[in-house]
């Protein structure tokens, strides 16, 4: 297949006249970007046999998650993987920006992502994999304590009306959206326990948030290293969250006893009293799943991509196992239980728009 304006890219890494290419389209995740993979027949030396380009959106410098954001001069994805990598973390080389084409060409890190990893390894390993997640992502926040000045990853935050946003995501279309309008009094229910979860993470530590580091966006190398990608909506928030992200993966069905183990790890690894960060992880699993589930729903309904349906039932597994730690949150399990048939372990997968 043919991508426009490619060439222009591809003319700056590899010169003039251009290689011989073949260019294949790979499967798209949940936000607006496209990926290919090109194939390039006799590379000088010194020059990658392939790269894999990105093609942006034209609205590439805002984020698709909601909330206000910054004005910013440099795209997102460059400002950021410019900051990790100047931090010493593992992230895709950029070989060449074409911003006024939309092409941003990067290192190939080959197709097995962490789930994917995890698929292809007995349970009985996956104390290992995820050990080897977990050090990376406390090794991570400890190299971005300190953030440069102006980074856009500052002016970006968790903050109420963000926190907000994502909990009504789930209410409209992880809930209404699927199962009529809610009457009042399950509204005000709904409406307390979010006012609940909200003021709970506002009095929680802050710091670097990656906001996605989960299975699908951890690139798994031949001895089980690990590279970091899609972080471009990187910003402050609840210190637990990515820990959330990772250990309450709708992609992936992890059981209490390993999630209780990684958060102890990650814990020690940080020097966190692991009861005060066992308290913060369950609150904001709640948001980040609910939230899940709900945008799962609206990548259906809206973008017209029924892939992540098969993923809601798993959000509300892990929605159910975080009320059952969190004292105080009894009616949103018993609101949730009477709206959603089979909730938390048993929900089905939702039909899509496009049946």
């Amino acid at each position: 297949m043919t991508l426009p304006n490619l060439n222009r890219a591809l003319g700056k890494l590899y010169g003039e006249p251009l290689p011989s290419t073949e260019v294949i389209k790979l499967r798209g995740d949940a936000s607006t970007r496209s990926y290919f993979r090109v194939r390039v027949a006799d590379a000088a030396a010194g020059r990658p046999a392939s790269v894999i380009a990105m093609q942006l959106p034209a609205d590439a410098f805002r984020s698709d998650e909601g909330g206000n954001q910054p004005d910013s001069q440099r795209l997102p994805f460059l400002e950021v993987a410019e900051l990790l990598e100047s931090k010493g973390l593992p992230v895709p080389t950029i070989y060449v920006e074409d911003l006024g084409n939309g092409i941003i060409l990067l290192e190939d890190l080959g197709d097995v992502t962490f789930e994917q990893q995890l698929r292809n390894t007995p349970r009985t390993e996956w104390p290992r994999l995820y050990g080897n997640a977990i050090d990376l992502l406390a090794d991570l926040h400890e190299r971005c304590v300190d953030l440069p000045e102006g980074s856009i990853v500052s002016q970006r935050r968790f903050d109420r009306e963000l926190l907000d946003w994502e909990l009504d995501h789930f209410r409209e279309w992880g809930l209404e959206a699927l199962f009529g309008p809610l009457d009042a009094a399950r509204a005000a229910t709904l409406g307390d326990a979010f006012a609940t979860i909200v003021r709970e993470i506002e009095t929680m530590p802050y710091g670097f948030v990656h906001r996605d580091y989960q299975s699908k966006n951890l690139m798994a190398g031949p001895t089980d290293a690990l590279t970091v990608i899609d972080f471009q909506d990187a910003l402050l928030g609840p210190r637990a969250y990515d820990l959330v992200a990772l250990l309450c993966d709708s992609y992936v069905s992890l059981d209490l006893e390993l999630q209780e183990s990684m958060i102890e790890r990650y814990a020690a690894l940080r020097r966190i009293d692991p009861a005060a960060l066992r308290h913060e992880f369950w609150h904001v699993a709640l948001h980040r799943k609910l939230k899940d589930a709900g945008r799962f729903i609206y990548i259906d309904r809206v973008r017209k991509n029924p892939d992540f349906l098969q993923w809601y039932p798993q959000s509300l597994v892990y929605v159910g196992r975080a009320t059952a730690q969190s004292p105080g949150l009894e009616g949103l399990e018993r609101l949730l239980a009477a709206t959603i048939p089979g909730f938390p372990n048993a929900v089905s997968k939702p039909a899509s728009s496009m049946e």
